[in-house]
């Protein structure tokens, strides 16, 4: 099975489990307040970003055959790390604000874009 198939099915099923902490979230809050968690509304942006990402990766594999190595690289990253960002803010809001989340947030939109522009370019096997 093609790379960006299976990082994406996996980005999928981490998106469908998280669904459960959607459950916590409405029936169980103070769980995530047990954990440290200040800003809830942030697990449901984890929640769908995992679905999202993981839809992408699986329709640029499928459609794009053979995309070369760096170009796969560059969106396993960019929508690996991109639902990720959602998780220092729900700890810490305050997290946007530093430098290392904002270089890592650069980075990876730049790596989303950068690869499906690539993929666009290279087009459909």
């Amino acid at each position: 099975m093609d790379l960006l198939l299976q990082i994406g099915l996996i980005q999928l099923a981490v998106g469908a489990l998280l669904g459960w902490a959607m459950v916590i979230r409405l029936e169980r809050p103070e769980w995530l307040k047990k954990i440290g968690v200040v800003q809830s509304h942030r697990v449901l942006q984890v929640h769908l970003d995992f679905v999202i990402m993981g839809l992408i990766l699986i329709a640029v594999g499928l459609a794009v055959g053979d995309l070369p190595d760096v170009a796969a690289g560059l969106l396993i990253f960019g929508t690996t790390v991109n639902p990720l960002l959602f998780v220092p803010p729900a700890f810490s809001p305050d997290a946007q604000k530093r430098l290392w989340y904002r270089s890592l947030s650069v980075a990876s939109f730049l790596a989303v874009s950068g690869g499906l522009v690539w993929a666009a370019i290279v087009g459909p096997s």
